[in-house]
């Protein structure tokens, strides 16, 4: 291995790195994207609303925070494969097919932690709505709104969870060069083979990349403080 050119990979402009780079975010922002707005409204309708089976519905949520990745991409490539019900749509081995095995993956974890921070926020809050007139819908909105900044942590577990899987996406993406190979699975193919200075290079960009989204939403949420 050599350090010098790891250095030169990840400071350099290998074209190659760089397309598997963008197409980690581009798939691990998308499934957060659409989780985030299936989850938000979820989890702030299990505080606000009463109904039969509330109970199980939180601890099944809580359960599915620690899927196992590879049954999400089986259960995901038996749904997509030609075989499945799905199968017709195609989109098996594309980087949709790895966004939707991404999106089942970190729905929970958005939602359960979406569900505490805004549970928290409705016992300050559900007298003063309740007296105002406010529909459920209303405060769930108003909740959702008021614990954005809050809520950014939940949206970071979810994306840290998407960019550092691997055993889901390859199993739905096929790994192919150029076209599903993401830096997860670049890694382990390219560790696999013994050519440790891309895997590294990789790896260290792929922390900094987790970095940098750390630092954005510290510096969003001590902005909303001010």
């Amino acid at each position: 291995m050599d350090l010098n050119q790891v250095y030169l990979l990840v400071t350099g402009s290998d074209v190659a790195l760089y397309q598997i780079v963008a197409l980690s975010l581009v798939i691990s922002l998308s499934a957060v994207f659409f989780s985030t707005l299936l989850a938000l409204p979820f989890a702030a309708s299990l505080v606000v609303f009463t109904f039969p089976g509330k109970k199980f519905l939180i601890i099944l949520i809580n359960t599915f925070m620690g899927l196992p990745p590879v049954v999400v991409g089986l259960m995901v490539y038996l749904m997509l494969s030609r075989a499945g019900p799905l199968g017709n749509l195609g989109i098996l081995f594309t980087p949709q097919a790895m966004v939707i095995a991404q999106i089942i993956l970190i729905f929970p974890i958005i939602a359960a932690l979406a569900r505490q921070t805004i549970e928290d926020l409705w016992e300050d809050y559900s007298e003063q709505l309740t007296s105002l007139g406010a529909s459920k819908w209303l405060a769930v909105k108003t909740l959702i709104w008021d614990a954005k900044f809050s809520l950014l942590t939940a949206l970071l577990a979810g994306l840290g969870r998407a960019l550092s899987e691997v055993g889901a996406v390859i199993i739905v993406g096929g790994n192919i060069e150029g076209v599903t190979r993401v830096m997860t699975t670049a890694i382990a193919l390219e560790t696999s083979k013994g050519e440790l200075t891309l895997a590294i290079s990789l790896g260290i960009i792929l922390i900094l990349v987790i970095l940098l989204l750390n630092m954005i939403i510290y510096i969003l949420k001590e902005y909303a403080r001010i």
